[in-house]
């Protein structure tokens, strides 16, 4: 077996830079915890998109012939997480709605809440056994307050589009951020998005292999052209380099984005990237 990547900064390593970047009020914080998890703080607030911080899929999938082979060593124990105020699943695969993550989340954060689809809120509470107060189900389209950030859920197309595949735009104090889900391309998914004037999107890059027997996503070209065509002042890609089965090198996402003009940021898990304020 090869030797798994391993985070930028992992553990306690991560949570005191978590408590670091707290002093740097003025600053929009954000940290990739594999596939498509992402941390990001902005003062006080922290959100979660879509964490996936433990083995249950690798362990769930060890005796079939599609292993969920592990290619990235964990960031951080989910229960270590402390003080999130929100945590989003833009659908119910485990990779983005983990019930390990989030039951070890919902113990260490009192009154932390679950952003996802109004579809899912049925599914996610069977899940987890519970929680169901905690769940903000989001209609597409209609913004909903939730502690300081602004949600507005956008339609995704994981293979189909359904209400039970939901991307986020989220404003978090003078940030407008987008995190796709899963998604492919489709029509009238750019007209959506152009006026929200997004400054980060996270997007998926892995892209659609049939062969792998999972839904599809964004190939690293179409994340790059999205990114473009919505006029995003950021975007940094995700969902790679977590199973053997189901990864993609970022290079084509990259030369696209130079091609393009538009601007990105490759990041390592467990690293921080820290914005400006915006004027």
């Amino acid at each position: 077996m090869s030797k798994m990547i391993q985070p930028i900064q992992k553990e306690e390593t991560f949570l005191r830079d978590l408590e670091m970047a707290r002093a740097l009020t003025d600053q929009l914080h954000i940290w990739w915890l594999g596939q498509s998890g992402f941390l990001l703080q902005w003062q006080d607030t922290r959100l979660l998109f879509d964490p996936y911080l433990s083995d249950s899929l690798t362990r769930k999938y060890v005796e079939t012939d599609k292993p969920h082979i592990r290619m990235t060593e964990q960031v951080v124990q989910p229960g270590a997480l402390m003080e999130i105020d929100v945590v989003t699943s833009s659908h119910n695969h485990t990779d983005h709605l983990d019930g390990e993550t989030l039951l070890a989340l919902f113990g260490s954060n009192p009154g932390l809440r679950l952003v996802l689809p109004e579809a899912n809120v049925d599914f996610a509470a069977d899940r987890l056994g519970g929680y169901r107060e905690e769940m903000i189900g989001l209609a597409e389209g209609i913004p909903r307050d939730v502690v300081e950030i602004q949600f507005t859920a956008i339609p995704a197309a994981h293979e189909e589009r359904t209400p039970a595949f939901q991307g986020f735009v989220a404003k978090i104090g003078p940030w407008t951020v987008y995190h796709s889900g899963d998604t492919l391309l489709f029509d009238g998914l750019m007209d959506v998005l152009a006026p929200f004037e997004i400054d980060v999107a996270f997007l998926p890059i892995n892209g659609r292999a049939p062969e792998r027997r999972v839904a599809g996503n964004l190939n690293g070209e179409e994340a790059a052209q999205l990114a473009k065509s919505i006029g995003a002042g950021l975007v940094i890609p995700c969902h790679y380099e977590m199973f053997t089965f189901n990864t993609a090198s970022p290079d084509r996402f990259e030369a696209t984005c130079k091609e393009l003009g538009q601007a990105f940021r490759r990041m390592r898990a467990g690293e921080r990237l820290s914005l400006e304020s915006k004027p």
